[in-house]
């Protein structure tokens, strides 16, 4: 069996259509979380891995913070992460990774479409979060399933998230998402059409030399004329970077 673990919980790593990967583990270590969320979700949720990061950030978040977790919460089961696929192995082995998790009451898994799961529930949300396809331009990969978790082409795109965000998100609700660096203005332009407004940005490369290669883009509905832009560096001289440990070290084993 095929199981990447983490040092609070572990991720079986065989039926989801996409692994574990690091653009998912940057978006669950990096994007904005709040002790006052109470409701998530994750939108193409494959393993279920950047779900069960943001479980464990929201409670130790909520711990850390200057009021006590017993006014923050009724309990530690007092929030819901609800995390969708349209790929059903992955649906599948995403809910078994929860069952197995410490937050197993907290977070729920659906196999639906996005369009779907917006007729089936009807509640809002305070973070909205995922690691969309992206490769709309680019050729199909030989294995249908990895291709449609990563084409855009033939279902889910950032354009789909932000229509339902902009119904769905609470009023201090906010969406993450990871990208491709080339997609930053696109992105920033349909999120205004859709009354949401980029407010932080972390630009991602793999080494110095390396122009960015993917963003952490962040919205919510209230404007912000100077977005907070961060830069992050996955590598330098073939080890990581202190940066980058510092941003996993609560997750990987080796951070």
């Amino acid at each position: 069996m095929s199981v990447f673990r983490f040092k609070k919980f572990n991720v079986v790593n065989e039926r989801s259509a996409m692994k574990v990967n690091t653009d998912g583990v940057i978006l669950g270590a990096a994007m904005s979380i709040l002790p006052s969320d109470r409701s998530m979700l994750d939108i193409g949720t494959g393993t279920g891995t950047i779900a069960l990061m943001a479980a464990q950030r929201l409670l130790d978040c909520a711990r850390q913070s200057t009021t006590s977790l017993d006014s923050q919460f009724k309990d530690e089961n007092d929030f819901r992460i609800d995390a969708i696929d349209i790929d059903e192995p992955s649906a599948t082995e995403a809910a078994a990774n929860f069952e197995a998790s410490p937050w197993s009451e907290t977070l729920k898994a659906y196999n639906l479409s996005l369009q779907d799961f917006a007729q089936k529930e009807s509640g809002k949300y305070d973070l909205i979060f995922s690691n969309p396809p992206y490769f709309e331009d680019s050729l199909t990969a030989p294995d249908e399933r990895k291709s449609a978790a990563r084409h855009t082409s033939d279902g889910l795109s950032y354009r789909d998230i932000f229509e339902f965000a902009k119904d769905r998100l609470s009023e201090g609700g906010r969406v993450s998402l990871v990208l491709p660096a080339d997609q930053e203005a696109a992105l920033a332009r349909y999120a205004r059409m859709c009354g949401l407004h980029l407010f932080r940005i972390v630009r991602i490369r793999t080494v110095p030399r390396k122009a960015p290669s993917r963003i952490v883009a962040e919205f919510s509905r209230t404007r912000c004329p100077e977005p907070t832009e961060e830069l992050l560096t996955i590598q330098d001289e073939g080890k990581y970077t202190q940066e980058y440990l510092s941003l996993t070290r609560d997750f990987y084993l080796f951070a």
